[in-house]
C-alpha cells in the first residue's frame, strides 16, 4: 500500500498520488496516460493532472490496483 508520508514532491494535490517505492515501470502511465507521467530525470511517475470525469478516474483506479509494487495511493480526503 502506497505511503501517503512518502508522497513524489512532483505529485498534483488531489485524491491519488505515486509515493518514492515507484520503479519506473510505465504501467500507470499506458493505463491512465492523461492522469500519469514520467520524471525524466530520476525515472518515476507522478500524477500530473487529478481525473476530471468517470473514465479517468476509473483509468487511475485501475491504474492503483495493477501497480506492481503498490506505488500508488489513495486519499479519499483530498
Amino acid at each position: 500500500m502506497a505511503d501517503a508520508t512518502r508522497k513524489v514532491a512532483d505529485n498534483i494535490r488531489g485524491r491519488f498520488f505515486v509515493d518514492d517505492t515507484c520503479i519506473d515501470c510505465d504501467l500507470c502511465r499506458e493505463t491512465a496516460p492523461a492522469n500519469f507521467t514520467r520524471q525524466e530525470s530520476q525515472g518515476y511517475s507522478y500524477v500530473y493532472k487529478q481525473p476530471a470525469s468517470a473514465a479517468e478516474t476509473a483509468a487511475c483506479q485501475a491504474a492503483l490496483e495493477e501497480c506492481p509494487v503498490e506505488a500508488i495511493g489513495e486519499d479519499p480526503d483530498a
